[in-house]
């Protein structure tokens, strides 16, 4: 009879747990961008006293062979490793460990006192290596046989010291055998994106509103506008919908139900005579005016950001040429998009469980790819949480699959569970509950979670202060200071951050009614044009915390960011670090009163010492402060800058100080 084998998997005695970075059991792949690393971590342990030996291992899918990086061992049998990923689109890793009987027995041998116990292993150990020398080739294999010669010629002495030699740990490592080798159950996976997916800075405007005297704006008027949106250091301009407006149900000024004859509507109303999510307003220019634009605005160093509302108005072509792509109400009718007691007569959305579900999918996907081929590479998503699931996990994966550096910003002001599902699912970025944030208790936990919470791994943050739906209390009621302050805040608590522009450097903060939340006169509805040149524009002070962002690695990233204690709770202290480039950033969170505390700085890590003068350089105002020892005195005018955004040097003789 004969006896059943055991496969080697079986026989593993090494074990690997808790493989980190992983979201979901590896369901769902984490996030880099081009340039990165990837810092892996697993427990990784065996039975007895023997020593195991881990191995990351990691690749671009599709790829045939496996790079491998030596993990270390960090204490309490956690042992970690890292990558860099230097190519757009998807990448896999994992861990394998074993048993090393070369690390065991030279362990083991450092531990012997006996002469003769010593030379009994040194031949166990010149029989390991004349095993690896089988599987060596050419010079490694020669030294591999010269190194187990020398063992078994050598005294105790000399043979422990060349067991312990790193030449030798580099050879075994290099061609050792691996047996009964562990594989962790799981190979898990990072998208790897373009490096403005982690640093951006946005900003919106309606195209229609760029013309003069009342005349509807085109895309040529944009480009007008090119050079003073570049110039204030964004870098990602962001347009509304851009395609035909329905005429059914055309809503008026203030989303009033009765449109009058000249009344635009809403650009969220898609679809008309002239065509759907493929076509443009006829008013805005034709296919190739808007080409123009996206490459002027590239050679200003801005990249256009499309939205894709996938929703129709009632005279949509859509509706008339597939109308099972819609849900029907008892009388034939089609429904329209609520929120109730909230109506939307002008929007139907579609179905996306009807029959004919398959082509309603396949046809979206080809509005993504039209506009791809027109040369958009960033697009934000309206409502994607009113969408099934699976669709967004397809849509984005087909997409980035063919065209990996495009970037998608979920637009999901709703519950956290739902906001983060949607960026496992692929989405790039996302909205933040930072507009409603704004006491120090919340500011300080919100943000931890998104830069230390393990969400991190999936979910980017982008930070707006308002947007065309959202006009928050706090600019209702801040004046000045108030859209001073949160922008500030956007901008250096976010590497991803954007404003609704122009109203936002113009502080427009009449709401529609007490209460709420819509501005009065709102641009989704009307055309609304400006005098960008008022002299109380806050264009400058965008423009220099625009320019600091850039100048200042230590602002490119989220996860560094780090609170310090302040005592008084209506300021916020925190900082920003990147090798060399420190930033310590305080702020008035009362926009109406000066405010003034004591910080408390940890100078060790931010390499000062408490016994040496340095100097706080307020690269907003300029305003220099010397100061000594981790506790410092702050006092914010909010109506000068409520927010100072601090380089600390260190006190120089005779010459400027370097900059840390």
């Amino acid at each position: 009879m004969n006896k059943p084998t055991l496969p080697q998997a079986d026989r593993a005695r090494a074990m690997i747990e808790r493989v980190s970075p992983e979201v979901d059991a590896g369901r769902f792949p984490i996030k880099r961008v081009i340039g990165e690393e990837v810092v892996v971590e697993a427990d990784v342990f065996t039975d007895g006293h023997d020593q195991p030996r881990a191995v990351l291992l990691h690749r671009p899918v599709g790829a045939e062979t496996w790079a491998e990086v030596e993990m270390r061992a960090l204490g309490n049998d956690r042992w970690g490793a890292a990558f860099q990923v230097d190519a757009l689109g998807r990448h896999e890793y994992t861990v394998i460990a074993w048993v090393d009987r070369f690390l065991t027995w030279r362990h083991d041998l450092s531990r012997r006192t006996d002469a003769a116990d010593i030379g009994v292993a040194l031949r166990i150990g010149a029989t390991l290596l004349e095993t690896a020398a089988e599987h060596a080739d050419g010079e490694a294999r020669q030294q591999l046989e010269h190194a187990a010669a020398e063992l078994l010629a050598a005294t105790p002495e000399a043979g422990q010291a060349l067991a312990q030699s790193a030449g030798l740990a580099a050879l075994m490592a290099a061609h050792g055998e691996r047996l009964f080798v562990s594989e962790y159950d799981r190979v898990l996976e990072v998208v790897v994106d373009a490096v403005r997916s982690r640093f951006s800075a946005w900003y919106e405007l309606f195209p229609r509103s760029c013309g003069e005297n009342g005349v509807h704006g085109t895309f040529a008027d944009v480009e007008k506008k090119l050079p003073e949106i570049a110039a204030m250091g964004f870098d990602v301009l962001y347009l509304p919908p851009i395609h035909p407006i329905g005429r059914i149900f055309r809503k008026g000024p203030n989303n009033t139900l009765t449109a009058g004859p000249d009344d635009p509507g809403s650009p969220w109303a898609i679809g008309a005579a002239e065509g759907g999510h493929r076509d443009l307003h006829p008013q805005l220019g034709g296919a190739a005016d808007f080409r123009h634009l996206v490459s002027a605005a590239r050679a200003h160093g801005l990249e256009v950001a499309m939205d894709i509302a996938f929703q129709c108005a009632p005279d949509h072509p859509y509706v008339k040429e597939h109308p099972a792509w819609f849900r029907h109400r008892p009388d034939g009718s089609i429904q329209y998009a609520e929120n109730p007691p909230k109506k939307y007569q002008d929007i139907y959305p579609f179905d996306f469980e009807s029959a004919d579900s398959d082509a309603l999918w396949r046809e979206l996907k080809g509005v993504m790819d039209h506009w791809i081929g027109e040369g958009v590479r960033i697009f934000r998503i309206d409502n994607p949480h009113t969408k099934p699931f699976p669709f967004w996990e397809w849509l984005i994966n087909s997409v980035k699959a063919e065209h990996p550096d495009v970037i998608f910003l979920a637009e999901a002001f709703t519950r956290p569970k739902i906001m983060h599902r949607l960026a496992k699912l692929g989405f790039t970025q996302s909205y933040t509950y930072f507009t409603w944030r704004n006491t120090q208790k919340e500011l300080i936990d919100y943000f931890t979670e998104l830069s230390r919470h393990h969400s991190r791994e999936y979910f980017r943050p982008n930070l707006w202060p308002n947007t065309p739906d959202i006009l928050p209390e706090f600019l209702q009621y801040g004046g000045r200071p108030g859209f001073l302050l949160r922008v500030a805040l956007a901008a250096t608590l976010g590497a991803n951050y954007g404003i609704y522009g122009p109203a936002y450097e113009l502080m427009e903060c009449e709401a529609l009614k007490q209460g709420g939340e819509e501005y009065r006169d709102s641009e989704k509805f009307q055309l609304r044009q400006r005098d960008l040149n008022r002299p109380d524009s806050l264009s400058g002070y965008i423009t220099r915390l625009n320019r600091i962002r850039r100048e200042n690695p230590a602002l490119h990233s989220d996860w560094s960011l780090a609170f310090h204690p302040i005592d008084n709770p209506l300021m916020l202290c925190y900082s920003k670090s990147a090798g060399e480039d420190t930033l310590v950033m305080v702020a008035n969170l009362d926009p109406h009163n000066v405010q003034a505390g004591w910080i408390e700085l940890p100078l060790d890590e931010l390499g000062l010492s408490d016994d040496t003068p340095f100097q706080a350089h307020d690269l907003l105002s300029g305003a220099r402060y010397l100061w000594q020892g981790g506790r410092n005195y702050v006092r914010l005018d909010p109506h000068a800058s409520p927010l100072h955004i601090l380089r600390l040097r260190r006190r120089c003789s005779g010459e400027a100080c370097g900059s840390r």
